[in-house]
């Protein structure tokens, strides 16, 4: 089972991706789906950035206890 997972990883969590679309799609309407995906790729974008630039890593830093 392990083998099968792993090797159809990328079809398994595009297809649930995918599930979730389409429940979305039918249940909250086309635009309002729409803007979700928008802002959540935005958000993910802002996050990459804000990780990569470091302007929040001594904020979110472990502490040392």
């Amino acid at each position: 089972m392990k083998e099968f997972i792993y090797q159809y990883k990328l079809p398994i969590i595009f297809g649930g991706l995918g599930l979730i679309l389409a429940i979305l799609l039918v249940s909250i309407g086309f635009f309002k789906t729409l803007l979700l995906v928008v802002l959540t790729v935005l958000g993910t974008m802002i996050g990459f950035y804000l990780e990569q630039s470091g302007l929040f890593r001594d904020i979110f830093k472990p502490r040392n206890k």
